[in-house]
């Protein structure tokens, strides 16, 4: 199934045109290692930083 996964972290490694994620498998987790009660108590440990 093809997925559409947008990100706006322009120096990740994955970001592509459009804002468009090129990885292959998204990590999202609980910042607080609990259930999560909304975005800003998540995040992507996907992220890698661009090298230059």
């Amino acid at each position: 199934m093809a997925q559409q996964i947008l990100c706006e972290v322009n120096n990740c490694t994955y970001w592509g045109s459009g804002n468009k994620c090129t990885a292959e498998a998204i990590f999202v987790v609980s910042q607080n290692g609990q259930r999560a009660s909304n975005s800003e108590e998540t995040g992507c440990k996907t992220f890698t930083p661009e090298e230059h």
